[in-house]
């Protein structure tokens, strides 16, 4: 098999100095580990000028477009690293997945409007990628064996040159809104209440969407975000018409590596408190939840059913249950499941059994999705699908994109959502639904 070249950098923290180089080339993408604040990600991984670029079209079944994905893959060509090289990257597909890419896997109702007009995938095939390593503090461009020299030097050169300091600026051109008022959040709750009393549903995650019409780089938002909110499933992604893919996401989707699989479900919030003391109470309050901890095991058991589809018989384990994990703005309860890959599956038979996550979803899922399709006005786009990486190797690592936004079309638009059970109450889940992206919503208001 054929080794991938890697070529060392000087080693930088923060993945905007090199970012900066490619901003504004085509297919440019940063998958970022919210580092130096941020402490749970390894990597920063980003690349431009993709090969191909894929697009789900309107009609295509999900099976159908993830076959194309293969094929791209196996087209670019199987690679290895370096022998001692720990990278997760040697070439491949880096892109998203909307939520609505559940339409083209499962049959759903078409209720709620599609008024952003966002593809409901979109991937680049990349043969090359600069990669930071957070714990051995190195950065280093990894090529896959197909790029050719003078294109290896060209990027060498493109990095170790300084970056002249942009001047563009973003702001919004009026305060965000919210598309529900209060009175419109309890219908919709009492309607996910009735539901539940009917036994048609255990939980629903219900979430509402906030716009504001704005200009400017998108890029330079993502910059103020990432330090007010450093999590460690961040990304950024330019898409056409100056539009952009923007995700402050703290959980994980779906991670493969050497054929093991890892994912970790969030479901349990509570804010941060304005002191230490209360802080700590608002972090014991949640682990003591029974609540947060029943609505938490719905999600496992759920995802334990859809990596039971890919995984080997009796490999599906709970090795972590209701750990703490803390945020800038919130207390997070959060959940491990892992498998092995069955010998006949790849990473991408994961995704056509798995997706969207359960842990925005609902459950049981198909039903959860049908009634969010019914009661959320507007479709989702972005917001609850995935952005993710898998390269020649059939490495794979992808986040849960909450606490995501989208610039499109002169608007910014974010959503802010949560788990609905039987004993919920509807001001705390609006609260909820406002907390969780406050900081993001802020920090836009201040630019």
């Amino acid at each position: 098999m054929l080794t991938c070249t890697v070529h060392p950098l000087p080693y930088h923290a923060n993945p905007a100095h090199y970012f900066a180089a490619i901003r504004h080339a085509p297919g440019a993408v940063l998958l970022d580990s919210g580092r130096p604040a941020a402490e749970r990600g390894r990597y920063d991984l980003l690349s431009a000028w993709p090969l191909e670029q894929l697009a789900v079209l309107p009609n295509e079944r999900g099976e159908a477009f993830l076959q194309r994905l293969r094929d791209n893959l196996a087209r670019l060509g199987e690679a290895q690293l370096p022998a001692a090289c720990e990278l997760p990257f040697a070439g491949g597909l880096i892109g998203y997945l909307s939520y609505d890419f559940g339409r083209h896997l499962e049959s759903l109702p078409a209720q709620a409007r599609d008024d952003l007009q966002l593809p409901d995938a979109r991937f680049g095939l990349y043969a090359w990628a600069l990669i930071s390593d957070h714990q051995q503090g190195s950065s280093q461009l990894v090529f896959h064996p197909s790029v050719e020299s003078a294109e290896r030097e060209r990027l060498i050169r493109l990095f170790s040159q300084p970056v002249g300091h942009d001047s563009t600026e973003f702001h919004l051109n009026g305060p965000m809104t919210a598309d529900l008022e209060a009175a419109d959040y309890r219908q919709a709750f009492e309607r996910i209440q009735h539901y539940i009393q009917a036994g048609d549903c255990y939980q629903v995650n219900f979430a509402q969407r906030f716009r504001a019409a704005c200009q400017g780089d998108p890029w330079i938002a993502y910059c103020a975000l990432r330090a007010a909110c450093p999590t460690p499933f961040s990304g950024f992604q330019s898409l056409p018409e100056h539009g952009a893919v923007l995700s402050l996401s703290p959980e994980r989707f779906i991670k493969v590596s050497q054929r093991q699989v890892e994912t970790r479900p969030i479901k349990g919030t509570r804010p941060r408190g304005r002191d230490a003391r209360e802080d700590a109470a608002n972090a014991a309050e949640l682990l003591a939840s029974s609540k947060d901890r029943a609505e938490n095991l719905m999600i496992v058991d759920l995802l334990r059913n859809d990596l039971g589809r890919t995984c080997r018989i009796g490999s599906v384990q709970v090795p972590e249950l209701f750990s703490l994990e803390s945020y800038p703005n919130v207390h997070h309860l959060v959940s491990s499941v892992t498998g092995t890959l069955a010998d006949d599956r790849d990473a991408l038979d994961l995704i056509a059994g798995s997706f969207p996550g359960g842990s925005i979803t609902g459950a049981p899922k198909i039903r959860a999705m049908q009634i969010i399709d019914e009661l959320e006005p507007t479709r989702r786009a972005l917001y609850c699908g995935s952005l993710l990486y898998l390269d020649v190797r059939g490495e794979m690592d992808s986040s849960i994109a909450i606490r995501s936004l989208l610039v499109k079309d002169g608007q910014v638009s974010c959503w802010g959502g949560g788990g609905i059970v039987a004993d919920s109450d509807w001001q705390a889940e609006y609260q909820e639904s406002i907390t969780k992206v406050k900081v993001l919503l802020d920090t836009l208001q201040n630019l």
